[in-house]
Protein backbone atom coordinates (compact mmCIF):
# COMPACT_ATOMS: atom_id res chain seq x y z
CA UNK A 1 0.00 0.00 0.00
CA UNK A 2 1.27 3.68 -0.38
CA UNK A 3 1.27 6.40 1.54
CA UNK A 4 -0.99 8.71 -1.08
CA UNK A 5 -3.83 6.19 0.58
CA UNK A 6 -3.68 7.35 4.20
CA UNK A 7 -2.03 10.43 4.37
CA UNK A 8 -3.86 13.56 5.59
CA UNK A 9 -4.39 15.84 2.54
CA UNK A 10 -5.07 19.14 4.49
CA UNK A 11 -1.77 20.29 5.43
CA UNK A 12 -1.20 23.17 7.43
CA UNK A 13 1.26 25.08 6.12
CA UNK A 14 3.76 28.69 7.02
CA UNK A 15 5.73 30.61 4.78
CA UNK A 16 9.51 30.89 5.71
CA UNK A 17 9.28 34.61 6.04
CA UNK A 18 6.48 34.76 8.48
CA UNK A 19 6.93 34.93 12.32
CA UNK A 20 7.36 32.49 14.73
CA UNK A 21 4.09 34.38 16.75
CA UNK A 22 2.68 33.57 13.52
CA UNK A 23 3.66 30.01 13.33
CA UNK A 24 2.54 29.76 17.08
CA UNK A 25 -1.24 31.41 16.95
CA UNK A 26 -1.30 29.09 13.54
CA UNK A 27 -0.92 25.92 15.23
CA UNK A 28 -3.31 26.88 18.58
CA UNK A 29 -6.09 28.27 15.88
CA UNK A 30 -5.61 24.80 13.74
CA UNK A 31 -5.08 22.45 17.14
CA UNK A 32 -1.71 21.65 15.53
CA UNK A 33 1.98 20.36 16.66
CA UNK A 34 3.85 20.76 13.17
CA UNK A 35 3.64 23.48 10.49
CA UNK A 36 4.96 22.43 6.86
CA UNK A 37 6.97 25.31 5.61
CA UNK A 38 6.75 26.07 2.09
CA UNK A 39 8.20 28.35 -0.70
CA UNK A 40 5.77 30.09 -3.44
CA UNK A 41 5.95 27.23 -5.29
CA UNK A 42 4.29 24.75 -2.50
CA UNK A 43 7.80 22.91 -2.28
CA UNK A 44 8.58 21.86 1.50
CA UNK A 45 11.48 23.73 2.56
CA UNK A 46 11.24 23.10 6.50
CA UNK A 47 9.64 21.61 9.06
CA UNK A 48 8.20 23.70 11.77
CA UNK A 49 7.02 22.00 15.92
CA UNK A 50 5.82 23.39 18.93
CA UNK A 51 9.15 21.86 20.34
CA UNK A 52 10.93 23.71 17.70
CA UNK A 53 9.04 27.07 19.13
CA UNK A 54 9.95 26.13 23.02
CA UNK A 55 13.29 25.38 22.34
CA UNK A 56 14.46 27.87 19.63
CA UNK A 57 12.06 30.58 20.68
CA UNK A 58 11.00 30.65 23.91
CA UNK A 59 13.98 29.20 25.82
CA UNK A 60 16.62 30.73 24.08
CA UNK A 61 14.90 34.46 24.74
CA UNK A 62 13.47 35.47 21.38
CA UNK A 63 11.13 37.90 20.15
CA UNK A 64 8.53 35.96 18.45
CA UNK A 65 7.27 38.71 16.74
CA UNK A 66 11.03 39.44 15.37
CA UNK A 67 11.97 35.71 14.47
CA UNK A 68 11.44 34.56 10.83
CA UNK A 69 10.06 30.72 10.85
CA UNK A 70 13.08 30.11 8.80
CA UNK A 71 15.57 31.20 11.93
CA UNK A 72 13.77 28.25 13.80
CA UNK A 73 12.61 25.56 11.62
CA UNK A 74 14.01 22.23 10.92
CA UNK A 75 15.76 22.66 7.31
CA UNK A 76 15.33 20.65 4.19
CA UNK A 77 13.20 17.79 5.52
CA UNK A 78 13.16 14.56 4.14
CA UNK A 79 9.76 13.90 2.05
CA UNK A 80 8.77 11.19 0.48
CA UNK A 81 6.18 10.58 -2.89
CA UNK A 82 2.72 9.39 -2.69
CA UNK A 83 3.56 6.29 -4.27
CA UNK A 84 5.93 5.40 -1.50
CA UNK A 85 5.28 2.28 0.21
CA UNK A 86 4.33 1.85 4.08
CA UNK A 87 7.60 0.13 4.25
CA UNK A 88 10.15 2.64 2.85
CA UNK A 89 8.36 5.40 4.40
CA UNK A 90 9.18 3.82 7.52
CA UNK A 91 12.42 3.03 6.58
CA UNK A 92 12.81 6.67 6.31
CA UNK A 93 11.29 7.56 9.59
CA UNK A 94 13.64 5.45 11.13
CA UNK A 95 17.16 6.30 9.95
CA UNK A 96 16.19 9.97 10.92
CA UNK A 97 14.39 9.51 13.76
CA UNK A 98 11.38 11.19 11.94
CA UNK A 99 7.81 11.27 13.20
CA UNK A 100 6.52 12.84 10.51
CA UNK A 101 7.03 12.85 6.36
CA UNK A 102 5.81 15.26 3.82
CA UNK A 103 4.01 13.60 1.10
CA UNK A 104 4.94 15.34 -2.12
CA UNK A 105 4.00 14.54 -6.13
CA UNK A 106 6.08 14.31 -8.99
CA UNK A 107 7.32 17.98 -8.87
CA UNK A 108 8.09 18.13 -5.54
CA UNK A 109 4.93 19.94 -4.23
CA UNK A 110 3.34 19.38 -0.97
CA UNK A 111 0.21 17.21 -1.62
CA UNK A 112 -0.50 15.73 2.38
CA UNK A 113 1.35 14.41 5.63
CA UNK A 114 2.18 11.02 7.17
CA UNK A 115 2.88 10.60 10.53
CA UNK A 116 3.65 7.61 12.82
CA UNK A 117 0.59 7.67 14.39
CA UNK A 118 -1.45 7.46 10.97
CA UNK A 119 0.75 4.42 9.66
CA UNK A 120 0.44 2.65 13.26
CA UNK A 121 -3.18 2.51 13.62
CA UNK A 122 -3.91 1.60 9.64
CA UNK A 123 -1.38 -1.57 10.90
CA UNK A 124 -3.58 -2.21 13.84
CA UNK A 125 -6.73 -2.06 11.90
CA UNK A 126 -5.08 -4.82 9.81
CA UNK A 127 -3.66 -6.79 12.31
CA UNK A 128 -7.16 -6.76 14.02
CA UNK A 129 -8.68 -7.81 10.65
CA UNK A 130 -6.12 -10.69 10.78
CA UNK A 131 -6.88 -11.93 14.20
CA UNK A 132 -10.87 -11.68 12.90
CA UNK A 133 -10.20 -14.09 10.31
CA UNK A 134 -7.92 -16.54 11.95
CA UNK A 135 -10.43 -16.34 14.84
CA UNK A 136 -13.04 -17.72 12.09
CA UNK A 137 -10.62 -20.62 11.75
CA UNK A 138 -10.43 -22.14 15.51
CA UNK A 139 -12.41 -25.37 15.48
CA UNK A 140 -15.55 -24.63 17.09
CA UNK A 141 -16.16 -21.30 15.66
CA UNK A 142 -19.19 -19.82 14.35
CA UNK A 143 -17.70 -20.13 10.95
CA UNK A 144 -17.52 -23.98 10.84
CA UNK A 145 -21.25 -24.36 12.58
Amino acid sequence: MSIGRICIREVDVINPDESARVAASRMHSRKVGTLIVVDEAMVPVGLLTDRDLTTRVLAEGRDGNATPVRKVMSPAPSTVEENTSIEDALAIMRSGTFRRLPVVDGEGQLVGIVSLDDILELLAEEFSEIGWLLRQEEPGSLAER
